[in-house]
């Protein structure tokens, strides 16, 4: 069904929210609360009734349920200043309070006229023979985003994840989207033991020629934003703009503090085992607390079973020895490109000193922190739609 109101279309069959025509990235608790709404327009929806449809009856904190009306609004181009589309009844619950039409099975905003496509794998050869997995989505004629690989992706199972589909959907409902798998994970060859940064700066290179672009913007984290950095500082002319995204310049071995020698490192041990990918092992658990705190149990459940498929241990680890000596450093004062660089002020496994590194090393760089304790932004971070607005946004500055 097709629900219509105010300048918003909410699709419920193909799950989008369009505002004046364009997809508004939501996250799915966000479109659930929608729907409850435009189903029940014009109805007060108790906080009970949230909860038994938008969290299926379970316990969830206040602060969770604001954090997602809070989004809501954001979408629907509402503020809880104005509540001019949805009003909050203290102590009793919220209400949709424009007119809802239904469109029934009507065509898709011209805007989008159906541009979008799904989600194509090639394969192209770094320069010391390594294949490597690249994915191109989203509009075919759009102007193109390079997102560079982490440690633990994989094209097939991402593009189908939860997790990760509704942020490459909305940025494929603007722009055309190529991402790849880093060596040793997902559907790219393993990664070895021989290789250094440069060879990751290789393979982003080799897909960015493959995919045929010219000059375009990166979104990195994690470990790829280290491998953006040099690439932009040796690749001026290419590099558009580059987004960091909860990323490091310098890997965790030359950080203070770093265990040495880096076996000795109790995030490294945490991995090993034969517990990886076991959702019930206590070491899985405790790593994947780390990473991203907020998750419930089911959805830490189905996010260790993603990154385990995504690569094995053997070639986490081996990854490991090499990202964790990354340092970009020597390269952020050369970045010429805009640059935006968004970072977690509570995430302990990449502190939020090193996106200031970041910030403070690359010239006129934007310093963005958002409210968080996640490694790992997905969709039921409270913070989600707020860096997928920000990148979008900086993306379609001139």
């Amino acid at each position: 069904m097709r629900y219509e109101f105010a300048d918003c279309l909410l699709d419920t069959d193909s799950y989008k929210l369009y505002r004046d025509g364009a997809p508004q990235p939501v996250e799915p608790q966000v479109f659930d609360l929608l729907r409850v709404l435009v189903e029940n327009a014009g109805k007060l929806v108790s906080r009970d009734q949230l909860i038994a449809q938008v969290w299926g009856g379970r316990i969830v904190s206040e602060a969770t349920i604001s954090a997602r009306i809070n989004a809501a609004r954001s979408a629907v181009g509402d503020s809880g200043k104005a509540q001019a589309v949805i009003r909050t009844v203290p102590r009793r619950g919220i209400e949709l309070v424009v007119p809802v039409a239904t469109a029934g099975q009507a065509p898709h905003p011209p805007q989008m006229a159906e541009r979008a496509q799904n989600q194509t794998i090639r394969y192209t050869t770094s320069a010391d023979g390594t294949q490597l997995a690249f994915g191109v989505s989203g509009l075919a004629d759009g102007a193109p985003v390079l997102r560079a690989s982490h440690h633990v992706t994989h094209l097939e199972m991402d593009w189908m994840s939860p997790f990760w589909r509704p942020f490459f959907d909305a940025l494929g409902g603007q722009h055309r989207l190529i991402r790849y798998d880093m060596r040793g994970t997902g559907l790219s060859d393993g990664a070895g033991t021989d290789h250094d940064m440069a060879r990751h700066v290789e393979d982003l290179a080799a897909v960015a020629d493959a995919a045929g672009l010219d000059r375009f913007p990166i979104l990195a984290n994690l470990n790829s934003a280290a491998v953006a950095i040099r690439y932009a500082a040796e690749n001026p002319n290419r590099v558009s703009r580059l987004i960091i995204q909860q990323g490091y310049a310098r890997g965790r071995a030359l950080r203070g503090g770093a265990s040495e020698p880096s076996e000795n490192d109790p995030f490294v041990n945490l991995l090993r085992g034969d517990g990886w990918g076991d959702p019930q092992n206590g070491y899985m658990r405790a790593w994947m607390s780390m990473t991203a705190p907020t998750l419930t149990y089911d959805e830490a459940t189905a996010m260790i079973g993603l990154i385990a498929e995504a690569s094995s241990i053997s070639d986490v680890l081996a990854s490991r020895q090499t990202i964790d000596r990354f340092d970009a450093r020597p390269f952020l004062a050369q970045v010429q490109a805009p640059t935006l660089v968004i970072h977690a002020r509570s995430d302990i496994v990449h502190p939020l000193a090193e996106g200031r590194v970041i910030a403070a090393g690359i010239p006129g760089a934007e310093f963005r922190v958002v409210e968080s304790a996640n490694t790992l932004c997905v969709p039921s971070d409270p913070t989600w739609a707020e860096q997928t607005e920000a990148i979008l946004e900086f993306l379609s500055r001139d």
